[in-house]
C-alpha cells in the first residue's frame, strides 16, 4: 500500500485527511501492545463524511495510521502544545495516556517511518498546493479532523462540536476564518470555539502561508456529531452525517468562492 492517496480537483481547496488512514505495516503491528492495535484514536469515518460536498476538491490522505508516525506534527518531534498533554510525532500513548507498545519505537525506528510515510504525505501535499495556486493564484487546505468530545487527558469537560482552528489567525485569511465562523455560529443545535483547545497542528501552521498565496484551516469535530458512539466499533451515524453534511458543505463552498477575491499575482 502507498501511504498517500491523491485525487486531483479542479478547484482552490484542498482537503487533508492525516488521520483517516487505518493501515499499519505487518512489523509495525506486531509491536503494538492489545490497545494500540485497536487504533482507538482514529479519525473515523471523516473520508466518508466529506465525501462528495465539494466535487472540485481535491484530497491528500494517509493512508496509514497515526501510531505509525502523526502526518499532523512537526519532523522534527517540537510539541505543538507546550505545557499540554499531547502526542508525540510517533505516539507512545493513546488519547488517554495509556501506553500502546509492547515494543516502543527508538530513534532509528522514527527516522525511518519518517522517511517512509510523513515526507511522502507531505512532499504529495506540497505538491498540490503548488499545483492548485498555479491554477487559482491561491490554494486553501481545509484539514479535516475528528476526536471523541471527552478525553480528560487532553481537555477537560466536553469538546465544542465544531473546533476551528487558525493557529490564532495566522494561517489564513481573515475572511476564511470568518466564513468558517459564521456558518458554525448559525448551525442550531451545534456549539463551536475558534482557536481553542485545537489552534491547528503542524499541517495548518506550516501550510498557512497567507503571504504567498497559501491558505490553512482545520476543523476538528467531536466524533459525537457523526458517530454511532465514540467507542468501539465507531459506527457511522447515517441520521446525524446527514444533519451535519450540508454545515460542512456550507463552510467549504463558502471558503471556496473567496478565492477570486484572495488570488495573488505569480
Amino acid at each position: 500500500m502507498t501511504p498517500v492517496e491523491v485525487t486531483r480537483g479542479t478547484g482552490p481547496v484542498i482537503l487533508g485527511l492525516p488521520h483517516t488512514g487505518t493501515w499499519l505495516p505487518e512489523g509495525i503491528r506486531a509491536r503494538l501492545n492489545a490497545r494500540g492495535q485497536e487504533l482507538s484514536d482514529t479519525d473515523w469515518h471523516i473520508e466518508r463524511l466529506y465525501d462528495g460536498l465539494l466535487p472540485d476538491a481535491t484530497t491528500v490522505r494517509a493512508t496509514f495510521h497515526r501510531y505509525v508516525i502523526d502526518a499532523n506534527r512537526p519532523p522534527d518531534g517540537a510539541s505543538l502544545y507546550p505545557g499540554q498533554n499531547s502526542t508525540d510525532l510517533v505516539p507512545l500513548t493513546d488519547f488517554d495516556g495509556a501506553p500502546i507498545w509492547d515494543t516502543p519505537p527508538d530513534a532509528a525506528d522514527i527516522a525511518q517511518r519518517r522517511a517512509d510515510f510523513h515526507a511522502p504525505y507531505h512532499a504529495a501535499l506540497t505538491a498540490e498546493m503548488e499545483r492548485v495556486r498555479s491554477l487559482h493564484g491561491v490554494a486553501i487546505l481545509y484539514d479535516c479532523h475528528s476526536i471523541r468530545s471527552h478525553i480528560p487527558f487532553l481537555f477537560p469537560g466536553t469538546l465544542p462540536d465544531f473546533n476551528i482552528g487558525t493557529a490564532g489567525g495566522a494561517s489564513c485569511d481573515p475572511r476564511i476564518e470568518a466564513a468558517a465562523l459564521e456558518t458554525c455560529a448559525n448551525a442550531t443545535g451545534y456549539s463551536h470555539i475558534l482557536n481553542g483547545r485545537f489552534k491547528g497542528g503542524w499541517t495548518t501552521r506550516h501550510y498557512g502561508r497567507p503571504d504567498r498565496g497559501w491558505h490553512a484551516i482545520q476543523m476538528e469535530l467531536a466524533q459525537s456529531t457523526h458517530l454511532e458512539t465514540e467507542s468501539a466499533p465507531y459506527a457511522y451515524s447515517a441520521q446525524k452525517a446527514a444533519r451535519l453534511r450540508p454545515i460542512l458543505a456550507e463552510i467549504l463552498k463558502k471558503i471556496a468562492a473567496l478565492a477570486p477575491v484572495l488570488k495573488v499575482m505569480p
